[in-house]
């Protein structure tokens, strides 16, 4: 089966019914195949429990799942253990195999959603349960169009523009944020089986074209009452997209180190950094989204 995801051609033996399918085409960019990795693992895991990472080689081990092998940016092999669910593989091959797959294609995946806004693409970060997608489907709630949900992936142009790739139709959300949102649980289907949090189609309203990135928004949980949007400044704008790299702990033992502070430095000439503080004790998207909108619309006045 041939799909799109994240600007590549991509051929899978596994059914992944959340990608876009594409007629078979001359280039295939990604290949997904199902392979017995059991003794490759015993021979290089040594004493890791889970990770072995090298230049153009991730290998990872979780128990009751498979384990996975990401190489030279072009290949994921898939080795399931007895009663896994093909729901639980798929969740893995598009999120830490394909995060992996475009770090050593040197594509920066960063870990959040990003959204289009008037030609703009621009990405929501933070730590996992900070509410990234929640945020976003507010904005796609207001007619905007989504981009990425959960890896983005960044390119730099010839000009060395920050560019956002579209990654694929779909988002995930907690029970909690379908119920704020009047959604019913039952219109959609659950990530992991008896998991709470829901894949949503949004083919409808997602991005048909890359978008250059004009800004980043660290969403971080506070015990604070109000909402506080303050700009990331200098070196701490760096340090913002190391630590909302996805699964930024590949890097250093891939190599990549110089590679991506010499991404992220080009990146922040061209983009805002901003932190989004947001209260844990009520529901506050639609006054983030409003925060968001007015900032960028106070920054088309500044600078024209």
């Amino acid at each position: 089966m041939f799909y799109k995801a994240f600007g590549l051609n991509v051929s899978s033996e596994i059914s992944l019914p959340e990608l876009p399918q594409i007629i078979e085409q001359g280039l295939v960019e990604v290949v997904i195949k199902k392979a017995d990795l059991t003794l490759l693992w015993e021979e290089l895991a040594g004493e890791s429990k889970y990770f072995v990472i090298k230049e153009d080689l991730i290998l990872f081990h979780l128990p009751d799942n498979a384990i996975y092998m990401i190489q030279k940016g072009k290949e994921i092999y898939y080795s399931p253990m007895d009663n896994a669910h093909e729901d639980q593989i798929r969740l893995y091959l598009l999120g830490t195999c394909m995060g992996a797959l475009l770090m050593q294609r040197k594509i920066l995946p960063l870990h959040g959603s990003a959204i289009e806004i008037d030609g703009k693409a621009y990405a929501i970060v933070g730590d996992s349960g900070a509410g990234k997608s929640t945020l976003a489907s507010a904005f796609l709630k207001l007619g905007y169009q989504l981009i990425s949900d959960d890896v983005i992936p960044v390119t730099l142009s010839e000009q060395n523009i920050p560019m956002v790739t579209p990654a694929y139709p779909q988002q995930k959300l907690w029970l909690e944020s379908l119920n704020q949102f009047g959604m019913e649980s039952n219109h959609y289907r659950p990530i992991i089986e008896r998991e709470t949090k829901y894949a949503i189609p949004v083919s409808e309203q997602f991005a048909s074209r890359s978008l250059p990135l004009a800004g980043v928004f660290e969403l971080i949980k506070s015990e604070c009452d109000e909402i506080e949007l303050n700009p990331i400044q200098n070196l701490s704008r760096l340090h913002t997209l190391f630590n909302h790299t996805y699964r930024n702990f590949f890097i250093a033992p891939s190599g990549l180190m110089d590679w991506h502070f010499s991404t992220t430095a080009k990146m922040c000439e061209h983009i805002d950094v901003y932190q989004l503080r947001r209260p844990t004790s009520r529901f506050t998207v639609s006054d983030l989204t409003s925060l968001i909108l007015n900032s960028l619309t106070k920054e088309e006045k500044v600078y024209g």
